[in-house]
Order: C-alpha cells, then sequence, then structure tokens
C-alpha cells in the first residue's frame, strides 16, 4: 500500500519534515510511505489556468495522488490556519469536481508545532477543507506540541505515547484505505 506523504513546510529541517520521518518509521507492514515534492511549484489556483490542459505542476500533484492508496499530510499552523501551499494544493487536487483525484481518497492529518497546542487548528481546518473536496477523512490525528524538543536521535517522536498515538494513526488510515474503517 501507498501513501503520499505530503509536507505543509517549505522549510529546510521543518518540524513536520521531521514527523513525516517519525510517521515512516511507524507505518503499518505492507504499506509505505512516499514523499511528495514539488508544492513549491504549484502556482495559485486560477480556474483560468484549470482547463483540459493545466499547469504541468498540477497534472504531476493530481496524478501522484491519484495513483496512491491514501495520504498522510503533515501541517504547520500558520496564523491559527492552514498554510496556504497546503491550501492551494487542496485546492487544485480538489478539481475537476466531482472526479477529482482527491474524491474517496483517505486522508490522515498530522503536525507538530512549537506551541503548546502542536497546531490542532490547523489540523481541525484542513479536515474541513478535505472533507469538502470529496476526501474519506480519517477522525484520529496527532498534533505534536514543544516540536523543537519532540523527536529522538533516531528519528521517532520522544515520547512513548506520542510515537504509539502516530502508529495508531496510521494503522486507521491504512484500514480506511482499505475500506474497513469508516471516515467520520
Amino acid at each position: 500500500m501507498e501513501i503520499l506523504g505530503i509536507v505543509g513546510s517549505l522549510r529546510s529541517g521543518a518540524h513536520n519534515e521531521a514527523l513525516m520521518g517519525a510517521a515512516a518509521l511507524a507505518v503499518p507492514e505492507g504499506a509505505g510511505i512516499i514523499r511528495l515534492d514539488g508544492l513549491r511549484d504549484l502556482p495559485y489556483y486560477d480556474e483560468d489556468q484549470d482547463t483540459d490542459s493545466p499547469p504541468p505542476a498540477v497534472v504531476r500533484l493530481r496524478a501522484r495522488i491519484a495513483a496512491a492508496d491514501a495520504l498522510l499530510i503533515a501541517t504547520p499552523e500558520y496564523n491559527g490556519s492552514i498554510p496556504g501551499v497546503v491550501k492551494n494544493a487542496v485546492d487544485w487536487a480538489s478539481r475537476p469536481f466531482p472526479g477529482s483525484s482527491l474524491r474517496g481518497r483517505s486522508v490522515a492529518v498530522i503536525g507538530a508545532s512549537t506551541s503548546r497546542f502542536g497546531g490542532v487548528w490547523a489540523h481541525a481546518e484542513l479536515r474541513k477543507v478535505l472533507g469538502l473536496a470529496g476526501a474519506r477523512v480519517v477522525a484520529s490525528g496527532i498534533a505534536v506540541p514543544h516540536a523543537d524538543r519532540a523527536f529522538a536521535a533516531d528519528g521517532r517522536l520522544a515520547d512513548p505515547e506520542q510515537q504509539e498515538a502516530l502508529a495508531a494513526v496510521l494503522a486507521d488510515l491504512v484500514a480506511s484505505a482499505r475500506g474497513v474503517l469508516q471516515p467520520v
């Protein structure tokens, strides 16, 4: 099973990049995370460009999502909400509606932040947006607070309970993609 991992921060050394790495170490047997590159290359969503021949970066994004069994999005929180690059990717992937690459795709949302709340507002917003776009959003997720000190040297989450919670999210995502777990 291929899980497409999307990191919602473009910054080198981002905490959510580290969280995606921890997820790759916790993924259930028989599944793997393939990292999506290219969010930086997406133009701003523009319906005038959303034609039968959209920009090449959009074609690549839609194809990668369509080819994946599930999506795992690790997003930071910017000013209490979703980073623009993540929202832009969802806007492009949600079209053409209703037959978009997101439609019916199982998605889990995770994230890390240096705040004490771990980005929960962004996670709630992203779940809402993904649900409206037609994705099968997994109810479980994990928000890792104090991300600047949340990771062990081996790349896993330093707190065993958080690492266990991350593994549970991934198990739910795989179950959802297999049709065993129903989304909320």
